[in-house]
């Protein structure tokens, strides 16, 4: 079994939005959670979605699903205090629902921009090295900073890549990681990939397209939105 668990907890600070929160802005008519939760829900291979939101959104929320007919959310849960607990909180319901041989996408419900075929190579990574973390290269070289601002390190950008979602794990396993990391009260890791990597598991990538960004800022809904336009002019003359 194959469940997506889409977080969209975030309130959209650095959007400098106050009226909705950013994965409920619209574009082309949809909101973003939507044009996300389609990937997944026109994806063969995906069983079942949950939805992490916020609490106070959910009923918003529960008709978003039901207007655009994404029939594979089966859940829908408020989410916590940091991204941690949020996710916490969808695996719940998740291990509550599911065989624990089952593998969890877990993406950010502000990532619109994955297809059909990120979803694919997660889930064939995952049956052969039993976890899947996407990736696009890094094309800029990165350093290591102190404090201070000091360079204390430079990589080598051939051998680096940049984290970015869907994050794939056997169901088991992440729960168990994370029921590790509430016992020790640890509610400060970064992602998914860190709190399994931190309890001892080695950790493999998958590609994915460069375009697979965060909507974060006002850049990069504008981005995401120049992206589709481009997409539809493509098709429009048959590129």
């Amino acid at each position: 079994m194959n469940v997506g668990l889409i977080f969209a907890g975030g309130t959209g600070s650095r959007m400098n939005i106050k009226t909705k929160p950013k994965q409920f802005l619209e574009v082309d008519g949809r909101a973003i959670i939507i044009h996300t939760l389609e990937h997944f829900e026109n994806h063969p291979a995906i069983d079942a979605v949950a939805v992490v939101c916020l609490e106070a959104w959910i009923p918003y929320m529960k008709k978003l699903l039901v207007k655009n007919n994404i029939q594979k959310a089966k859940w829908v849960v408020p989410g916590g205090e940091t991204g941690q607990d949020s996710i916490y909180h969808g695996l719940q319901v998740i291990h509550e629902n599911c065989p624990e041989d089952t593998v969890v996408l877990i993406h950010d419900g502000v990532r619109p921009l994955i297809n059909e075929a990120v979803i694919t190579d997660n889930l064939a990574t995952v049956a052969v090295k039993g976890n899947s973390i996407t990736v696009t290269p890094a094309i800029e070289t990165i350093v290591q900073q102190s404090e201070d601002r000091e360079i204390t390190a430079t990589y080598q950008r051939q051998m680096c890549s940049l984290a970015r979602a869907p994050q794939c794990f056997k169901l088991a396993e992440i729960w168990d990681c994370h029921q590790k990391a509430l016992a020790e009260e640890r509610h400060d890791f970064i992602d998914s990939a860190s709190i399994m990597m931190h309890y001892g598991y080695s950790l493999y990538t998958t590609d994915g397209p460069a375009e697979n960004i965060k909507i974060t800022t006002p850049l990069d809904y504008f981005t995401f939105k120049s992206i589709l336009d481009m997409r539809r002019s493509q098709q429009a003359f048959g590129i």
